[in-house]
């Protein structure tokens, strides 16, 4: 019996013999602890799904990374030949990109008109895989045609063979006076991520772009792909001491950084607001214990006079309380992970139930609920669940060890 403690905590847990209140308050303290832990490992499953989804989604026409030159850049060829000898640069593609208004009937929409080769951006993004109307090859002619996101086309009334004018921030000096810089564009292709770019992003030839948007036989700068996402801003950052200080290098992380950043952030406020109710359920193990040393006490006296020291008594109530915890954390974590592995499939069985789309694509740009169970998200609210539980039972156990047996057992 050099083990007692573990032993007798466990048989105080799980004895069918103890008080019924004290029976239904740790039902509910494992149930409490049950919900907490299975609510939190789903959650930041599906907050995984949501940040990967966004990420491949935004990124899939975003280039990892640009090269831009102030005054533009009219040798773009060579010092593209020359960035792919860098390590991690893949490819690039040559970019113009400005800020417009495109007008169609009544309808006004700003947008980012990005002048590209076809040919150079099928390397650095996949927008010809995200085209649902038209080729992205359409622009390639050098004439004034226009790819347009889906869901900007929709706010438009625009389809494939219409006509959108569009105004650039650019003057235009004539006889008459100064006019602002437009030209009518038609409408050759249109493209879907199910993301924000497909709100506001447009695509036009490069030859089209300079005549545009200017200026004559230059570009703006480079888009480049490396070979890896996540080591972009590092491959970027080695690039840039090889270059001439005119040019200035960007990756995806400052450009697209502040919205992963948010996400990021939200994940973290939405995990302590969930914690919140395992450390609810955690401490309800006090009023619990509470209850159990009450009662107990002259158990305690009895082992207490049979030569156990205060550590052992103080052992034996943490071992109590942390096996209701441990059963309500283990159940907890089987019930998130099998949530969070069927999530998509428990969704459409409940709109097919309830006959509602909980995810219309046209709304939320998704159908279907995104899951992504990471093992160290389990590790994490395991840990801290059972670091919760464990320092609920430290005040309860420590009273238990003050008991006097001799003020218990005085009138036995």
């Amino acid at each position: 019996m050099a083990n007692y403690a573990p032993f007798i905590g466990l048989r105080y847990s799980f004895s069918r013999k103890r008080n019924r209140f004290t029976a239904i308050i740790s039902l509910v303290s494992m149930l409490g602890m049950v919900l907490g832990v299975a609510s939190l490992i789903t959650v930041l499953s599906v907050m995984n799904g949501f940040a990967g989804e966004l990420r491949g989604r935004i990124l899939s026409l975003v280039p990892h990374g640009y090269i831009a030159a102030p005054e533009g850049m009219t040798d773009w060829r060579s010092v593209g030949d020359a960035v792919l000898d860098s390590p991690g640069i893949e490819a690039y593609s040559p970019y113009i990109s400005e800020k417009v208004i495109l007008a169609s009937g009544r309808s006004l929409r700003g947008a980012v008109l990005t002048a590209i080769d076809p040919e150079f951006e099928s390397q650095v993004s996949r927008a010809p895989d995200a085209m649902i109307e038209g080729q992205l090859d359409a622009l390639a002619d050098g004439g004034f045609n226009v790819v347009l996101g889906a869901s900007l086309a929709r706010m438009l009334s625009l389809r494939v063979g219409d006509t959108v004018e569009v105004t650039v921030p650019r003057l235009t000096v004539t006889p008459l006076g100064v006019f602002p810089r437009t030209k009518r564009l038609t409408v050759v292709g249109l493209f879907e991520v199910g993301a924000q770019p497909d709100t506001f992003q447009a695509y036009i030839g490069l030859t089209a772009g300079q005549k545009l948007l200017g200026p004559r036989g230059a570009v703006e700068g480079l888009q480049l792909k490396t070979s890896d996402l996540v080591t972009a801003p590092q491959t970027i950052a080695a690039l840039a001491s090889q270059l001439p200080a005119e040019y200035e290098l960007r990756d995806w992380s400052q450009t697209q950084g502040s919205l992963f950043r948010a996400v990021k952030m939200e994940k973290v406020m939405v995990s302590l607001l969930l914690l919140s109710v395992v450390a609810v359920a955690a401490f309800n193990i006090v009023s619990t214990l509470v209850m159990s040393v009450a009662e107990k006490r002259r158990d305690i006296a009895v082992l207490r006079t049979m030569g156990a020291r205060a550590g052992g008594v103080m052992a034996i109530f943490v071992a109590h309380g942390l096996g209701l915890a441990l059963v309500g954390i283990t159940t907890g974590a089987v019930i998130g992970v099998l949530l969070a592995s069927n999530i998509s499939e428990i969704t459409l069985f409940m709109e097919n139930l309830i006959g509602v789309k909980l995810f219309d694509p046209s709304v939320y740009f998704i159908s279907e609920l995104p899951s992504v169970l990471m093992p160290g998200d389990v590790l994490m609210v395991t840990l801290a669940s059972l670091a919760l539980s464990l320092l609920a039972t430290l005040y309860p156990a420590w009273r238990a060890a003050r008991v006097a047996p001799a003020e218990v057992l005085r009138y036995e």
